[in-house]
């Protein structure tokens, strides 16, 4: 048994067991679909052009392997701050427990901040206040409905889920009804040279591209409020991902088909032009819809940063006070309190593109340890709780391949 404890708890009231697969895919859809293919459809485009479809093909591969590991060390270890404890038992040590820990907790609250940005942009086409103001406005409503009953406010964030992927989904029929060929439009993303600064722009759009991916990995935060984790997680974990990589295809190719680059490319609010050329309803309903993705988008990564701060404090690694649950709501309130006061402060002081490769960078390189972990822990040869899904052992060897290419290159290209 390694000498580091991941069930050591200094909270004697515990998060309670009540949410089953539905509630599971419901988190992480909305943390996942949604707020990154409304924010950053522009940029994305305006990195590599008609072949947009390919940087999120290649961001979505390289989730795949990461997303098996996971499904596996979840099912080991469910429990919040679930990052941290991987990489703590994977090399018995307390120090990267910290450390990964507050990485994790860092990449919610930064992209949260990124969403926030996103929420503003699409916002402002209803509402003439200032954009400091909306960010503020926006932050703090969301704070609050991410303080209340778990159970309840990952209801709300899967009704939140419907109306988004609604949204998606009626700009995909609608660009195929005014007869827009998506077909072609994957052919024409196929690129057809080697052209250095060609795949510099894939390169470095692939890098923004996985900012809209990341969430599937959230799920695992909510491991100790979840009914028969072993089964139940992993399931989400893919179902998730696979649903994500399904709508984030046909979405970039209806947008090519629909729109000229230069048109949607680095616009505040990329799906409302789309959404106008391709049905003949009003674009105020896709701006309210991207309005509601990216506000749900912050709720549940306002979430996932509580409970991973929780999760620290609550095995000794950060104050005590942080690991406190409200007798009334059952939630981390004043973990998610701070949570709230950092994406406040980050939004106001950094731009959207900035904020999203921090996320994605970040993300990268905690997948890495994570697969590094999980090669140690199967040579140390400790045997899985009944249900778990395991993954082979070349799969964590591919993650880290797979995650440390995109991210060199990214960063080489940007």
């Amino acid at each position: 048994m390694s000498a580091f404890r991941t069930d050591k708890a200094i909270n004697s009231v515990g998060l309670q067991r009540t949410l089953s697969l539905p509630y599971v895919i419901l988190y992480g859809l909305g943390v996942t679909v949604g707020a990154g293919i409304y924010v950053l459809v522009g940029e994305v485009i305006s990195r590599s052009g008609q072949h947009a479809p390919v940087s999120f093909i290649i961001a979505g591969l390289v989730m795949l392997l990461p997303a098996a590991a996971f499904a596996e060390l979840t099912g080991r270890m469910p429990y919040a701050a679930a990052e941290a404890h991987f990489v703590g038992t994977g090399f018995n040590s307390s120090k990267l427990f910290l450390l990964v820990g507050l990485a994790v907790a860092a990449v919610g609250l930064i992209s949260s901040a990124a969403i926030a940005h996103g929420a503003v942009g699409y916002i402002s086409q209803l509402v003439g206040w200032p954009l400091w103001a909306l960010l503020i406005l926006v932050i703090l409503a969301t704070g609050l409905v991410s303080g209340v009953e778990i159970r309840n406010s990952i209801a709300m964030a899967g009704l939140l889920t419907l109306i988004e992927v609604g949204g998606l989904l009626a700009i995909v029929v609608g660009s195929m009804w005014s007869g827009n060929d998506l077909v072609e439009q994957a052919v024409k993303a196929v690129p057809t040279s080697l052209s250095p600064t060609l795949w510099s722009g894939i390169a470095a759009s692939s890098l923004l591209a996985f900012f809209a991916f990341i969430g599937f990995e959230d799920i695992d935060s909510i491991a100790e409020e979840t009914v028969n984790p072993q089964k139940t997680l992993s399931r989400g974990i893919f179902i998730t991902l696979f649903a994500s990589i399904a709508i984030y295809i046909a979405v970039i190719l209806a947008s090519l088909a629909a729109v000229p680059v230069e048109e949607i490319a680095g616009n505040r609010a990329p799906l409302t032009i789309v959404f106008s050329k391709t049905t003949p309803f009003s674009p105020l309903i896709i701006t309210l819809i991207a309005i509601v993705a990216t506000v749900n988008g912050i709720i549940v990564q306002l979430i996932m940063s509580a409970r991973v701060i929780y999760g620290l404090a609550n095995r000794g690694s950060l104050p005590s006070v942080l690991a406190k649950i409200s007798p009334m709501t059952r939630t981390p309130l004043i973990s998610t309190g701070v949570s709230v006061a950092i994406v406040l402060s980050l939004a106001l002081a950094f731009p959207i593109d900035r904020l999203a490769e921090w996320t994605s960078a970040i993300t990268l390189a905690i997948f890495m340890l994570v697969c590094a972990a999980l090669i140690r822990i199967k040579k140390g040869g400790e045997p899985a709780p009944e249900g778990t899904f395991i993954v082979p052992v070349w799969v964590p060897y591919g993650g880290i391949v797979a995650c440390a290419a995109l991210l060199i290159a990214g960063l080489w290209a940007g």
